[in-house]
C-alpha cells in the first residue's frame, strides 16, 4: 500500500523533510524530489531513492545546517555511496552516518581540490582492526576520486573506514578514536620497554593490535576470559620481562579506561609480547 507523507520543509531540490504519522519527521532523498514542491504538499514514500530518520535533534539540526553549504549533486552522490557501503557491509548503517560522512566527504573533497594533505596516524591500526571496513572505504575513495576528479591521500581511507565502523557498530567516533589513542600509547610503552621497533607490516604486530583492541572491548563490556593459574606460573617463571610488562600495560588500560581489567589478560599479553621479542 502506498504511503503518503506531508512535506514540512524543502531543504533543496533533492532533499525534503516530511511528516509521517508513525515515524514523525522523515528525510527523503531523490534527484529532483523537492523541485517545484512546497510545504504542505503530499509526497509518496516511493518517490524517494532513500529515506531515513534523524531522531536525534542535534544531528537533525546539523544536517539541516550542513546542506546549504554542499552542492546538491554531491548530496545525491553521497547517498549513492551510503547505499554502496550498506550493500558491501551486508547490514544497515546507523543513521548518524548521513550527517557524519556527508560532512566529512564534503570537507575532504574541498581539501583535495586545494591540495591540502592530512596524514592519518592510525592508518595501519585501522586496517588491522577493521579489514572489511577498510576495503569498503577503499571502494568509496575510488568512486569519489573518479566522480569528483580529485586525488585523496591514503589516510582518507582510514578516516572513512572509521565512519563505516562507527555506523555498523553504533559506536561514536569519539569512543573509537579514544581507544586508538590508548592502543598507540600501549605500543609506545612496549617498544620502549622491550627496546624494539614494531614493524607495522608484521603479522605479530597485527595480532597484538587486535588483542589489545579486544581487551579494551572486553573491559567496556565487563567480560571475563577466565583464570589460568597453571599457565600463569609457567609464564611468570619463563618470561619475567614480558610478564611484568604485561602487568604494566594492564595498569595503564585500567587507569585510562577507569574500568577493571580481567587479570587473565596479563597472560595472553605475555604470550604476544614474548612472540614479538622472540621474532625481533
Amino acid at each position: 500500500m502506498e504511503q503518503i507523507l506531508t512535506i514540512e520543509k524543502i531543504l533543496n531540490n533533492n532533499v525534503v523533510i516530511a511528516h509521517h504519522d508513525i515515524y514523525k519527521e522523515v528525510v527523503l532523498i531523490g534527484k529532483g524530489l523537492g523541485f517545484e514542491r512546497k510545504k504542505g504538499d503530499k509526497i509518496s514514500f516511493d518517490k524517494a531513492d532513500k529515506t531515513f530518520l534523524l531522531k536525534n535533534e542535534t544531528e537533525k539540526e546539523q544536517y539541516v545546517n550542513l546542506l546549504p553549504h554542499i552542492e546538491e549533486n554531491l548530496i545525491v552522490f553521497i547517498h549513492e555511496l551510503l547505499l554502496f557501503v550498506e550493500e558491501q557491509m551486508g547490514t544497515e548503517l546507523n543513521e548518524h552516518i548521513h550527517v557524519a560522512l556527508t560532512d566529512h566527504l564534503a570537507f575532504a573533497i574541498s581539501r583535495a581540490k586545494k591540495d591540502m594533505q592530512f596524514s592519518n596516524p592510525f592508518l595501519y591500526e585501522i586496517e588491522a582492526l577493521y579489514p572489511k571496513e577498510y576495503q569498503v572505504a577503499k571502494g568509496v575513495v575510488k568512486k569519489v576520486e573518479k566522480r569528483m576528479d580529485v586525488a585523496f591521500p591514503e589516510g582518507e581511507i582510514g578516516f572513512i573506514a572509521l565512519h563505516i565502523h562507527s555506523a555498523v557498530t553504533d559506536k561514536s567516533l569519539r569512543d573509537i578514536n579514544r581507544d586508538h589513542v590508548l592502543i598507540s600509547k600501549l605500543i609506545e610503552i612496549i617498544e620502549e620497554n622491550l627496546v624494539l621497533h614494531l614493524g607495522k607490516d608484521n603479522i605479530n604486530y597485527h595480532r597484538l593490535i587486535q588483542h589489545l583492541h579486544r581487551a579494551i572491548d572486553r573491559a567496556h563490556q565487563g567480560e571475563s576470559i577466565g583464570e589460568e593459574k597453571k599457565l600463569e606460573e609457567v609464564l611468570k617463571k619463563e618470561y619475567p620481562v614480558c610478564y611484568n610488562l604485561a602487568w604494566k600495560l594492564v595498569k595503564v588500560m585500567q587507569n585510562q579506561l577507569n574500568k577493571p581489567i580481567d587479570e587473565a589478560e596479563v597472560l595472553y599479553l605475555t604470550i604476544h609480547l614474548q612472540r614479538l621479542l622472540h621474532n625481533s
